[in-house]
């Protein structure tokens, strides 16, 4: 590679974390500790930032090391409330936004804004919702939300929502599993196109894939992977692929190695491998100009190699030694989303 290319990430659950070790672990995103995601690891590997998203968690404990072996087939996770929902929003926003005040890192919420940070050498931040839980059927929350940040959003996790279902994590399996949206999900939708926002559709099931492309609304998967490659439910089929590059949209390409490696296993060990693999056939089905990077940091096991955001080089390198030019290797590691959220956002 004549230049290391920075790279700007579809996904992170860095938030969960900090959330989860409140109120210590604000302190180190600044100093670094525990977790994939904090700035000293980001300034070593070269991250400029990503989606930071606000997931609400079930109450059920769930290790995925553990239970993504060899064939599997989880349950679904279990309904959340809105009231429930709304106030683990809140709390999460509230962490990025403490970030911000500090100087940690900057919320973007234009294409502008992304460039800017860039130039500064300032984390990027795009306010993300994983599971539409809180907004709730009037969808007033989801305006409030995005006059304070909010630019992004998926309308289900891996559950039942009031807007669709989620895929359950299940190998070997396709998406093609229950209904698609429902009547509010369809209305959600439509008032988050009116808003210029990203609908994250990396968790629907192929249902409700279909049913947003209907819509006409670029489609977007920040972290899904190539089912041709790893027939796991999470992942996207060439078809969904190729609709994904005609819409406009951008698909990027998960580290969770479950969802890499062809045995479907969450381990550590002979994942990086598949990485190139992966996003050749994304890029054969979708377009250069449509895929990109969604590592799911903090919410998955990386590839050992990599390990957290302070092992980005690994990637780069494999990319490298794979064929991929100069100029392929930007694209991914941050032109495409920036390219992407350009169309979709404006400028």
């Amino acid at each position: 590679m004549s230049a290391r290319a920075p790279i700007f990430d579809g996904h992170n659950d860095a938030l969960l974390r900090l959330w989860k070790g409140r109120p210590g672990a604000i302190d180190h995103f600044r100093s670094g500790g525990p977790g994939h995601v904090d700035l000293p690891k980001a300034q070593k590997g070269g991250f400029a930032g990503g989606f930071f998203a606000i997931f609400v968690p079930s109450d059920e404990p769930f290790d995925m090391s553990a239970l993504m072996q060899d064939s599997y087939d989880i349950p679904m996770a279990k309904e959340v409330w809105e009231d429930d929902a709304l106030k683990t929003v809140m709390e999460k926003a509230s962490i990025l936004l403490t970030l911000e005040a500090r100087g940690d890192l900057v919320i973007c919420k234009t294409a502008a804004d992304l460039r800017a940070a860039m130039d500064r050498g300032v984390c990027a931040a795009v306010m993300h919702i994983e599971g539409a839980e809180a907004i709730g059927h009037d969808l007033s929350a989801l305006d409030v939300l995005h006059a304070a940040g909010l630019r992004s959003i998926g309308p289900v996790w891996s559950r039942e929502t009031v807007f669709g279902t989620g895929v359950p994590f299940r190998y070997p399996s396709d998406g093609n599993i229950g209904p698609g949206l429902t009547g509010d999900g369809k209305r959600l939708v439509a008032r988050a196109a009116e808003l210029r926002m990203v609908v994250d559709l990396s968790h629907l099931n192929e249902a409700g894939f279909w049913d947003v492309e209907r819509m006409g609304v670029p489609l977007v998967t920040t972290h899904s992977n190539a089912h041709a490659i790893c027939p796991h439910s999470r992942n996207l089929t060439d078809d969904q692929l190729r609709a994904i590059g005609s819409s406009g949209g951008i698909v990027g390409l998960n580290f969770a190695t479950a969802f890499l490696r062809p045995d479907g296993k969450m381990l550590p060990e002979g994942a990086l491998q598949w990485m190139p693999r992966h996003l050749e056939r994304m890029i054969e089905m979708a377009g250069e100009g449509h895929v990109a990077l969604g590592s799911d940091f903090d919410g998955g096991v990386m590839p050992v190699e990599i390990g957290d955001a302070g092992g980005l080089d690994a990637l780069r390198t494999a990319l490298a030694e794979a064929g991929f030019g100069d100029d392929l290797i930007e694209r991914i590691c941050w032109r495409n989303w920036f390219d992407a959220l350009e169309r979709i956002w404006g400028g």
